[in-house]
């Protein structure tokens, strides 16, 4: 296992430096390093394919938990996988910090999988956005839980008004209470019990639970407009929502405020705060990427993911400017070299709604 977990390790390190010349900046000049750069990375990935396994793989999965994978990321930090989008979970003497809900329907097996690893209560849930894989589990995980706030004075009834009925804080941007919510007069999607109970305006959101500095970094306009990053600093493990999606190109939701922009400034962002096991590479010291879907990652799992994005968003570009119309962009098949690994032809995220996306994002522009 030992010699497994370093194989991997030595393939997900980032061989070279991540400065300002290698960040995203839009010139055709970036997009030509990358290719170049590219051959030469799947090269040495093919090779060593036999010995690369995933960060999940070097962490022990609880059996039996109902369908749900339950990974171990830290002594204290676990990520349940299978219930929608992935779900963070810090554990400590405050009691449970869980980053994003799942499924509603699937909320009852993640509460028993949870308590398999502590009985401690939940005290938080805090949403990365707004989408139904992240949130519709929030009323029962909330209930399931039990609010930090007490009544010093004795009103039982007044602290239960006050706090959801003595339920875990939701905590999210006010983008994601304003999408969960509806107008006056309509009905929304979601009841009333599942809404975020704690909403913040600002682009930080601090609190410390667990003897832990945690932040929630409000990104704008990327994959929706209602995405936030989750930053344990102690833990060093970075929940990125919907930004980031191992399992598909990214969405970009722009009915909801999403931008192929704001979707790259944003994984710009997790790569700044995101830092590698650099000089001692062998050591398991690298900062944790929780993605919204798919497996753990690292800093250079995110470049990656970056260059895969910029690239295609600069190939569409150029074939806008070359008078391209978005069926022609369509056939020419701007994403093929990636489709194997992010691509589908059918369901609900295709390889051409993403190009779509990037297309109608970009002349949007205009």
């Amino acid at each position: 296992m030992v010699a497994n977990r370093n194989a991997h390790r030595r393939c997900h390190h980032p061989w070279r430096w991540i400065g300002d010349t290698e960040r995203e900046t839009g010139e055709s000049e970036t997009v030509k390093r990358i290719f170049t750069n590219g051959f030469t990375r799947w090269a040495i990935a093919a090779a060593l394919g036999l010995l690369v396994g995933s960060v999940v793989s070097s962490h022990a999965a609880e059996p039996d938990n109902g369908g749900l994978d339950i990974v171990r990321v830290r002594p204290n930090f676990y990520m349940i996988a299978g219930a929608g989008g992935n779900i963070g979970v810090q554990i400590g003497s405050d009691g449970v910090v869980l980053v994003d809900a799942g499924t509603d329907a699937a909320s009852g097996q993640v509460v028993a999988a949870i308590r398999k690893l502590t009985e401690l209560p939940i005290r938080y849930v805090i949403n990365t956005g707004a989408d139904a894989d992240h949130v519709g589990g929030n009323a029962k995980l909330a209930q399931a839980g039990q609010t930090i706030f007490i009544n010093l004075v004795g009103n039982v009834d007044m602290a239960k008004a006050m706090t959801n009925g003595g339920a875990a804080s939701i905590l999210a941007h006010d983008s994601v209470l304003r999408r969960m919510s509806a107008p006056t007069g309509k009905a929304s999607a979601y009841p009333v019990d599942a809404w975020p109970t704690e909403a913040f305006f600002q682009n930080r959101k601090y609190l410390r639970m667990n003897h832990e500095g945690i932040e929630v970094l409000y990104q704008p306009a990327a994959h929706s407009g209602s995405d936030s990053f989750v930053f344990f600093r102690k833990s060093d493990v970075v929940a990125a929502g919907d930004v980031l999606d191992m399992t598909r190109f990214p969405v970009i939701d722009i009915a909801n405020g999403g931008s192929i922009q704001g979707e790259i400034d944003a994984l710009n962002r997790l790569i700044a705060l995101a830092i590698p096991s650099a000089p001692f590479i062998y050591q398991e010291d690298a900062t944790y990427v929780i993605p919204g879907h798919g497996r753990l990652c690292e800093q250079q799992d995110v470049v990656d993911y970056r260059d895969m994005v910029v690239i295609v968003r600069d190939v569409v570009a150029d074939m806008i400017k070359q008078g391209m119309t978005l069926d022609q962009i369509k056939a020419a098949s701007p994403a093929k070299p990636y489709e194997t690994q992010y691509g589908a032809r059918t369901g609900p995220w295709t390889t051409n709604a993403f190009v779509e996306a990037v297309y109608q994002s970009l002349i949007a522009k205009k």
